[in-house]
């Protein structure tokens, strides 16, 4: 059987690294699998001062995907913990990942809510969040949308394991 990627798609401070380490857990206390995390923010340099260009991101990607492959080796599944924000970057992961069982998660969470969570983390440049909540691509087409604001992190995680693994 196929490898399996789960990606996790949504604009900065969703929630998305919350929900991949839990989701983690809680594929290896159900299943008894091992996934890894690979986490767009592990290639980047990020400052509050630094804005982050698209032109970067799809550098990194490329990175991103080496990784994930490389993890698959090891692994029965790879989280992927993303903010894509082009049709380009989709693309490429789609492309360079497609030999994998991919699970395309949406990770979604109200604007307010999102502005909130980045003032609150403060290791963000200010407006990263509604940026990428602007930008973000896909809009549609997921395999599944989960809403960190409305359930945590826990329950999106069963969401995910129940409608996709």
């Amino acid at each position: 059987m196929k490898e399996k990627i789960i990606l996790l798609n949504g604009s900065s401070s969703s929630g998305k690294s919350t929900l991949a380490s839990t989701l983690q857990t809680i594929i290896k206390d159900k299943l008894d699998e091992e996934y890894a995390i690979i986490s767009i923010d592990h290639f980047l340099q990020m400052t509050t001062n630094d804005i982050i260009y698209e032109d970067d991101v799809f550098e990194i990607s490329s990175k991103l995907c080496d990784k994930s492959i490389e993890m698959l080796c090891l692994q029965k599944g790879v989280i992927i913990d993303h903010v894509i924000t082009s049709e380009r970057i989709f693309k490429q992961l789609i492309e360079r990942l497609e030999s994998y069982n991919i699970y395309l998660v949406h990770v979604t969470c109200p604007l307010h809510e999102l502005k909130r969570r980045e003032e609150e983390r403060k290791n963000r440049c200010s407006g990263s969040a509604e940026a990428s909540y602007k930008y973000l691509f896909p809009k549609e087409g997921y395999d599944l949308v989960v809403d960190t604001f409305l359930l945590s992190a826990k329950e999106c995680s069963l969401q995910i394991l129940e409608n996709i693994i």
